[in-house]
């Protein structure tokens, strides 16, 4: 599912721009498209080009489970190249591992495939994509980031054992940055985000602010969380339901925190969410993929274990309440969604 127009800009991306970088920020563009929808896999993108520059495919991971970006940019390369539509759309990975490779014979041997992390190299959900790339017979393959799994490790050798060129490293610190929410949920078994709507003022009350297309990416990152934690004092005056309605997916188990929870209504549509649990909460939850709503005080009391921030900005003002806090943050990645603004901000205390 696309949620955005083009045109984003990355933090990392002042080097001077090759061909391997001008592909590369390609790959990295669609792959933040589905940043934290691919829990618990990272976001990862890749681009087929063809023997003369020619860009043939750009794809990205969409979702845990279903093919990676290096097979979903392939088969749609294979689809334009050969004119055979018999597995466009296809997402059943282990098909496409099985099928790719008998009807493409050497169409791929002259093409080179660039992708933000190295090939897998194991069999997990899916089938490795090192393999079906060597089966392939791809003239060049072109990666940013090492995969920093041990288990799904090995593909880059694995290519260049099987006689492959393999270039490593391009538009590196990119490709690391969009690979850092996963690192860190590997490293502490948890990445912590908090998600705000804010006017050109500055402005984050007085009911919506975010447009439609921002409100679905807030819908379909909900159906991947382990738990969303939201502010007492937001479900007391917002009354909320904290759903996936407008993507049709699971709502999130919630907490909401507070000392008070006597005073929070339990007829309040949240608590009325078939197979959802509700809790009430001091500090985050330890573990799993978390999305923090709420206001100012929300913010500030768990500051010190929020890892980012994704804030919607909407292009208007009005007067209300904003936000005045002292935490920093650097710019990993900004893109228009809908009519918005959608920054996907790094707490400076959590880079490493």
């Amino acid at each position: 599912m696309r949620h955005d127009n083009p045109h984003p800009i990355h933090q990392y991306t002042n080097t001077p721009i090759t061909d391997d970088a001008f592909y590369m920020r390609l790959a990295l563009s669609e792959a933040w498209r589905y940043q934290l929808l691919t829990y618990p896999n990272p976001a990862v993108g890749a681009v087929v080009v063809g023997p003369c520059g020619e860009v043939l495919a750009v794809a990205a991971h969409q979702e845990a489970g279903k093919p990676h970006a290096e097979v979903l940019a392939i088969r749609d390369a294979y689809t334009t190249l050969s004119g055979d539509t018999s597995l466009a759309g296809c997402d059943e990975a282990a098909l496409l591992h099985e099928k790719l490779p008998e009807l493409a014979k050497g169409l791929f041997r002259d093409k080179s495939i660039y992708v933000t992390l190295e090939p897998c190299a194991h069999t997990g959900r899916t089938p490795p994509c090192a393999a079906l790339i060597e089966r392939l017979g791809f003239k060049k393959v072109v990666i940013g980031a090492m995969d920093p799994n041990p288990a799904a490790a090995g593909g880059a050798e694995r290519l260049k054992k099987a006689g492959l060129a393999v270039v490593t490293g391009v538009e590196k610190a990119a490709c690391e940055a969009l690979l850092w929410p996963f690192v860190t949920w590997r490293k502490t078994g948890r990445f912590v985000f908090f998600k705000l709507a804010q006017t050109l003022n500055g402005v984050i009350d007085g009911g919506t602010i975010s447009s439609e297309v921002s409100r679905r990416w807030v819908h379909a990152v909900r159906e991947k969380l382990d738990c969303l934690l939201i502010g007492g004092e937001t479900v007391r005056v917002d009354r909320p339901t904290l759903d996936a309605r407008i993507t049709g997916g699971k709502a999130p188990d919630v907490a909401i925190f507070t000392r008070r929870p006597d005073t929070i209504d339990r007829t309040i549509p949240l608590f009325s969410v078939p197979g959802r649990t509700v809790a009430f909460a001091q500090t985050l939850p330890e573990k799993g993929l978390v999305m923090v709503e709420g206001g100012a005080g929300t913010f500030e009391a768990l500051e010190d274990g929020i890892d980012a921030m994704v804030l919607f900005v909407a292009p208007f003002v009005k007067e209300g309440m904003g936000y005045n806090g002292a935490k920093n943050f650097e710019l990993l990645h900004q893109r228009r969604v809908g009519e918005d603004a959608m920054l996907f901000l790094r707490s400076v205390a959590s880079r490493h």
